[in-house]
């Protein structure tokens, strides 16, 4: 697609603006620093309007340190101890926590199962999604046991656990939003709404003493400003720099450029509650448009693979190679099957013209460049597109009806398992569900999977709705980017994770002179 490729070339004038920063004289304060005052600056490329663990959708408590989850997902994809020293449970729906004796919060009290209770008790209260992915029935506490009934036999229950937004606060505290009080390495001195973080360490910290005194978290949606800030030492570690700029930075000896395997999936909703696309030839129409190696080669410059349902390859829930139709001519015969015809260049039904609002958003730079690619695509079916740029993805697409389509990515198995995508994005009130998808199959087979504790027959029924997802095309999967960190050389112990969650660690640390 020579399309894609124009709208990639990188104009000379920048090139030449990000070699002037990177021979400039200015240096990192982490350089500038000796002894035990070590300072970091993370440049993030989602802005955070709110630091309050248990609703802040960018979950930048845990991924900046501030607070922790009571169980973990090692690199490895597994469930581990955090502030958990263990779990069990006899019947699937009874558990049994033991919180680690040594925990305090950032202002000195104990973490006890008390203060677990506690917030705990707040998310669900407070948010709906946490409320219906955890079901929670009852919660007791005792000294340092915590006992959680749900509603149902859940086996997966523990996995729910490491979603940052059911991360530990202490709830006597009351500025969630500016100041959350966690038990993590970080603690907050100043937050800007979506512009940066200051943090320094918790001297206290209960896993031990967290190497950096002092860590500014910033935010900056542009790609290329994240990369002039990394040029220009203003930035000791960015994330997702343009794909594009990559081979570019890389010449420079002085920064190191880290490409791990993902587990976020790009792809594109369909508003099933709009009568049209809940038309599945439709949707095959549309989802025949991409081109899939051709977006991974071209606009994101090799760091992903072509998308085969919504979970990665190699996991044992994964979809197969499921056949569906694909290509121009493969398009244009599912229009016809959902009674479009060609009246003056526009696919007509009804005397009306087919045209959408297809939603992108910036903070992802490839999403923008795929929506172009499926406008430009679309016209030759004879289909209007008009791309509308949003700020924010999640709060629109959950407080607006006017959109048809979206460019979305979000992480499908983040705890290794399947059940948080397909209780989130396909049960009626999951929390990503944004498309209104109510299959009644599809809902039966999730159900059914909840309640299955073993971990094959699990498997076996999350590889058939996955493979349902895909024959009806409820979503267009079209890609798995890499998930791709920028740093410099001084910055020691940084470790890009999968699951993107864990990223200002007590180990985190610089060189200095």
């Amino acid at each position: 697609m020579t399309y894609i490729a124009k709208r990639l070339i990188m104009p000379i004038v920048f090139l030449l603006f990000l070699a002037s920063c990177s021979s400039g004289s200015g240096e990192s304060a982490a350089e500038n620093r000796g002894g035990d005052d070590k300072k970091l600056t993370f440049l993030f490329n989602i802005p955070s309007q709110t630091l309050d663990p248990h609703l802040d959708v960018n979950y930048t408590s845990v991924r900046a340190g501030i607070s922790e989850t009571l169980v973990k997902i090692s690199p490895d994809l597994k469930i581990e101890p955090w502030l958990a020293k263990d779990w069990k449970s006899e019947d699937g729906q009874t558990w049994v926590f033991t919180i680690k004796d040594n925990i305090t919060f950032q202002n000195g009290k104990k973490a006890d199962a008390k203060a677990v209770k506690a917030s705990l008790e707040r998310t669900i209260r407070d948010s709906a999604a946490m409320k219906n992915a955890l079901k929670i029935k009852n919660i007791k506490a005792d000294g340092q046991t915590l006992s959680i009934t749900t509603n149902e036999p859940f086996p997966e229950f523990p996995s729910e656990l490491v979603h940052p937004n059911t991360s530990i606060i202490d709830v006597n505290e009351t500025n969630f939003s500016q100041k959350p009080i966690g038990t993590g390495p970080f603690q907050v001195s100043t937050f800007e709404s979506g512009n940066k973080i200051e943090l320094k360490r918790y001297e206290d910290y209960w896993d031990g003493k967290p190497k950096l005194e002092r860590v500014t978290f910033s935010f900056n949606e542009d790609a290329n400003a994240r990369v002039m800030a990394l040029q220009s030492k203003d930035a000791d570690i960015i994330y997702r720099p343009s794909v594009e700029n990559i081979d570019h930075i890389q010449k420079d000896p002085s920064i190191i450029v880290d490409s791990v395997p993902s587990l976020r999936v790009h792809q594109l909703l369909y508003n099933t509650e709009k009568d049209s696309l809940a038309d599945v030839h439709l949707r095959h129409a549309l989802d025949a448009l991409l081109d899939r190696k051709e977006i991974a080669k071209s606009i994101l410059g090799g760091h992903a693979q072509a998308a085969d349902g919504p979970f990665l390859a190699g996991f044992p829930f994964a979809s197969g190679k499921v056949q569906k139709p694909s290509g121009l001519e493969a398009a244009k015969a599912e229009l016809k099957k959902a009674g479009y015809q060609m009246q003056d260049g526009k696919a007509v039904k009804n005397g009306k013209a087919l045209s959408f609002t297809l939603l992108t958003y910036q903070s992802r730079p490839e999403l923008p460049l795929i929506a172009q690619v499926l406008e430009s695509n679309a016209k030759e079916l004879g289909i209007s597109i008009k791309i509308q740029q949003v700020e924010n993805i999640d709060e629109y697409l959950s407080e607006n009806e006017d959109w048809d389509l979206a460019t979305y990515s979000a992480m499908t198995a983040p705890r290794g398992d399947a059940g948080y995508f397909l209780n989130t994005a396909y049960m009626p009130n999951g929390a990503l569900n944004y498309s209104g998808i109510q299959h009644r199959t599809l809902i039966k087979w999730i159900e059914e999977f909840n309640r299955t504790i073993d971990e094959e027959k699990r498997n076996r029924l999350a590889k058939k709705a996955a493979e349902l997802i895909e024959k009806d095309a409820l979503n267009s999967f079209i890609v798995t980017p890499q998930n791709i960190t920028a740093y410099r050389d001084h910055v020691l112990n940084w470790e890009t994770s999968k699951s993107e969650y864990y990223m200002l660690t007590k180990d985190l640390d610089v060189k200095t002179k």
